[in-house]
């Protein structure tokens, strides 16, 4: 839309300084311009209106049916990567600006029909040449990048950035349990429920705080971006900070306050949502792993993007946030995905689907040694365990070659290791 009102705008201002000075340029610069009569100038700009709306067209229909394929081969949650394509974006208002200025500066050539005086934009049809030019060019790129984004490696690689990007902003310090203040739900507690429907995209955090300090209240958010919410269900608990109860205005002021901070939607970002690109990640790999497809190599891929974004959360803080006063009472509590909730998604469907292939649950064993290593959190070692525990009852059920199964067997053993902070290298001298 940019695109098209530039053109527009510059359709209409162009011709009309094309008319004041083109005659003042020197003859080295005109030298360049478009040199036809009033017949040749149309001709030029309806051959390039009529090619490029051909070619939007043709660029329309490549990125659809590319969509099209990524959702039916991969997931149709990784759209969301095509649909933010700043290439795509880019060559769309090339080509469309270039038709929609040439339609416009096409009704100021004038002949000398009914005695008006002739007149052609010179400038402005030879910037509408170098206009096709650039849009020539801006399509080869586009089908160049449109190759390479349609990779399951690329898409791989753009989830991963995203998510690396999204677990970065959204675990920060966090902290320890016994300073987070519980409710008593008994006594002052009253429940927060949803105002709408959908995914819970984000929390405005300033919105909340500013919310309870004015309240003088302590909230938990128990829901996380990504939840699916439910008008009118129990999204938060708040309670007095002091002694006195809240009355009765001041707890629907609150409400309303912390459901306006509460942003919902009816599809999964990763504004906040740390589980998000994890879910898009084991979803290509599910699809890889379906029968229809049965490309074990790049579930094997999926998994390493996985694991080394699962290793990352290992390295950083978990358990809540805590939103503070000045004082340093504690007055906004947000619950954040543990590395056993993570850990979960990117392995037990995995699991499940990928018993079959040994190479499969070979590389969620790798995983779980890889997060294991990276962690010195003892809540995150029994979280591996219960998750090593659960890929081997997975497996239990599978028969499988004794060099296979004597493999396997030696990588769950590995991950016992990598728990105790060792990593057994070929030789077998252990890695400290």
């Amino acid at each position: 839309m940019a695109g098209v009102v530039g053109a527009v705008l510059l359709g209409v201002g162009l011709p009309e300084l094309d008319d004041r000075l083109v005659h003042r340029l020197p003859e080295v610069l005109t030298h360049f311009l478009f040199r036809g009569g009033p017949d040749a100038g149309r001709g030029v700009l309806a051959a390039v209106a009529g090619s490029l709306i051909t070619v939007t067209s043709l660029t329309f229909s490549l990125t659809v049916v590319t969509l099209q394929l990524a959702s039916s081969q991969h997931s149709p949650r990784v759209l969301r990567t095509f649909s933010q394509d700043r290439v795509v974006h880019v060559t769309l208002a090339a080509l469309l600006g270039t038709f929609v200025y040439a339609l416009t500066v096409m009704r100021t050539v004038r002949t000398d029909f009914d005695g008006q005086e002739p007149f052609v934009p010179q400038l402005s049809v030879t910037v509408a040449y170098l206009f096709t030019l650039a849009s020539v060019i801006a399509l080869v790129v586009f089908l160049a990048h449109l190759a390479r984004k349609i990779r399951v490696e690329s898409m791989l690689r753009d989830v991963h950035a995203e998510t690396n990007r999204t677990l970065r902003r959204e675990l920060v310090a966090a902290d320890a349990p016994s300073a987070i203040v519980e409710a008593d739900p008994a006594d002052a507690a009253v429940t927060v429920c949803a105002g709408s429907s959908g995914f819970l995209i984000a929390v405005d955090e300033e919105a909340l705080f500013a919310a309870v300090v004015e309240a003088d209240a302590v909230v938990r958010l128990h829901r996380r971006p990504g939840d699916s919410l439910v008008a009118g269900t129990p999204i938060a608990v708040a309670w007095p900070a002091g002694d006195r109860p809240l009355d009765d205005a001041v707890v629907e002021r609150l409400r309303a306050r912390v459901q306006r901070g509460v942003q919902t939607g009816f599809e999964r970002t990763a504004t906040q949502d740390v589980a998000y690109g994890l879910r898009q990640i084991v979803d290509i790999a599910l699809r890889a792993l379906s029968p229809g497809v049965n490309d074990p190599t790049t579930a094997v891929h999926a998994i390493g993007h996985a694991a080394a974004l699962l290793c990352c959360a290992a390295d950083r803080p978990s358990g809540p946030r805590v939103l503070r006063d000045e004082a340093g009472r504690p007055r906004v509590l947000l619950d954040r995905p543990d590395l056993s909730s993570l850990l979960r998604l990117a392995v037990a469907q995995p699991s499940r689907y990928g018993a079959q292939e040994p190479e499969v649950t070979a590389r969620l064993l790798m995983l779980l040694r890889e997060v294991a290593w990276s962690s010195r959190d003892p809540r995150h070692h029994r979280a591996v365990l219960d998750h090593l525990a659960l890929v081997l009852h997975h497996l239990g059920g599978q028969d499988l070659p004794p060099g296979e199964a004597e493999r396997l067997e030696g990588l769950a053993r590995l991950v016992h290791d990598a728990v105790d902070h060792r990593w057994p290298v070929p030789s077998g001298v252990p890695c400290r």
